[in-house]
């Protein structure tokens, strides 16, 4: 079993470790890979600046990569 993406996370850490990710960044219409913050900023920060759910996202992204395993 993957490990868990937690919202402290690292956005760009949790794309290169879990690529069906970037399917759930699309899904909310964040471009974070491309910015220079994903380098540093975790989940939570991206989603709060976004304005999005961050727990909304942590599910989703953990389902879809439970759904691929």
């Amino acid at each position: 079993m993957a490990e868990k993406v937690t919202k402290d996370m690292n956005i760009l850490e949790i794309a290169q470790k879990h690529p069906v990710s970037i399917e759930v960044f699309h899904k909310y219409g964040l471009g974070c890979l491309g910015c220079a913050a994903a380098r540093f900023e975790n989940l939570e920060a991206g989603a709060k600046v976004h304005g999005y759910n961050v727990d909304d996202m942590v599910a989703d992204i953990n389902a879809l990569i439970e759904a691929v395993e």
